[in-house]
């Protein structure tokens, strides 16, 4: 069997990995891969927006299941161009990914479907949004609607925080063409839930749940990223909240796509709130979340291949159910001094010998090679993940890592997880 992978950061890294275990004998290709991916596949190339090159590689090398990591090719419609070309590939259609692609559209969709979420407000004149702030007081969230990598979302305390956001998405158009349309929602108050659902169209199948860490800082501190760790699982997301989830959150969504003529295919991403009144929707994601992949795939017992390829030619999951290891994943996120605004890259890291095991992985996010050496290449670098018995287990074995590595302005969390055990 032949497999591709669509990206090249740390969740495809993971991905990549997963699939070598799920499929040990697969000949597997990551597009463009990075030197994490390039040890148990073969990097090819061909950048994640390439549709072309994509569609060229997949036909060429008779590749018999593509699998996509990022929002952007979903969202351009990889997904529609792999089937006109008779590919094979798992992942929402551009319609279907409007979820993620448009969180104006999303948040119609929700409000249209009964979909518990923060009630909000579309904007695309900067005075209308401004009026509506002073009207409407603080805290609120203030969106840019399209894809802005992770960083379009302000969670804002005062009114003069959500007018500096406002102006950075509407007036100085940081975001570009992401930032046409602005959402201002209701701030919600409560901890952060992230599902990963494997959708056929109809049916909705969890895996296990997570929780990510947005702030830079510890304590919850600083700017929001685009995730500085994560882990599983956890104690409030019980079988019995994500069954929960699926009836009201997941299984709603996909039977309005599909009334929309846009039936969903692919991992669904749920990132909820469980405020008092309930689990509330933050945002929906149109692929697997990064960081949490990093902790939900290696916790993953049961293989995905076979699941993906049935959605991927258009079949049902039937009575499909992954089995979940024993014990928990805790992620640390290394990353680069100044991120998520500005930091430099070609910086050295140093990756001590042996310290890869069954109960630790590292996953490189954002790294290149060059001239031989192992160098920074992004905001987010590695992501430690360590599996344990336990998650206070687990977190040890990852900050032990996390500490053994180096690069110069090394930036990382120590109390992912921390709130879930007390000493």
């Amino acid at each position: 069997m032949k497999l591709l992978v669509v990206g090249g950061g740390g969740r495809e890294h993971a991905l990549a990995d997963k699939l070598r275990r799920d499929a040990p004998d697969a000949e597997i290709l990551v597009a463009p891969g990075n030197p994490g991916t390039a040890r148990l596949a073969e990097n090819v190339p061909v950048r994640a927006n390439d549709l072309d090159g994509l569609e060229r590689l997949a036909r060429d090398r008779d590749v018999h299941l593509t699998i996509v990591g990022p929002e952007a090719p979903l969202a351009a419609g990889i997904a529609d161009r792999f089937a006109a070309a008779g590919l094979t590939l798992f992942g929402p259609t551009a319609a279907a990914a409007r979820i993620e692609a448009s969180k104006a559209f999303a948040k119609r969709l929700m409000r249209n479907a009964s979909i518990p979420t923060a009630s909000f407000r579309t904007f695309e004149d900067a005075d209308a949004a401004r009026a509506y702030l002073d009207a409407h007081g603080a805290p609120v969230v203030v969106k840019a609607s399209g894809l802005a990598g992770g960083k379009g979302a302000f969670v804002c305390a005062t009114l003069e925080e959500a007018r500096a956001a406002l102006d950075q998405i509407l007036v100085d158009e940081r975001f570009g063409d992401a930032g046409e349309t602005v959402v201002i929602e209701e701030f919600m108050e409560g901890e952060e839930l992230s599902v990963f659902f494997l959708c056929d169209g109809e049916r909705a199948v969890p895996l296990a749940p997570s929780r990510d860490h947005k702030r830079l800082e510890e304590g919850g501190r600083g700017p929001n990223t685009g995730g500085m760790g994560a882990y599983a699982p956890v104690a409030d997301g019980t079988p019995e909240l994500v069954e929960a989830v699926r009836r009201t959150i997941a299984l709603p969504a996909l039977a309005a796509l599909g009334e929309a003529g846009a039936p969903y295919r692919g991992f669904l991403y749920a990132g909820l709130m469980l405020t008092r009144e309930g689990p509330r929707v933050v945002e929906f994601n149109c692929r697997l979340g990064d960081p949490e992949a990093q902790v939900v795939l290696p916790l993953t017992h049961s293989s995905l291949v076979e699941p993906m390829l049935a959605v991927a030619r258009g079949e049902g999951i039937g009575d499909w159910a992954p089995a979940t290891r024993e014990g928990a994943a805790l992620t640390t996120v290394l990353a680069s001094r100044g991120y998520p605004v500005s930091y430099s890259t070609g910086l050295p890291i140093t990756l001590p010998g042996g310290l890869e095991s069954d109960d630790l992985r590292i996953y490189h996010a954002g790294t290149a090679t060059r001239e031989g050496r192992l160098v920074t290449a992004g905001g987010r670098v590695l992501a430690v993940t360590g599996l344990g018995a336990t998650l206070r287990e687990a977190a040890e074995r990852s900050r032990e890592a996390a500490e053994r590595i180096e690069f110069e302005g090394k930036t990382w969390r120590r109390d992912i997880g921390r709130t879930e055990w007390s000493d």
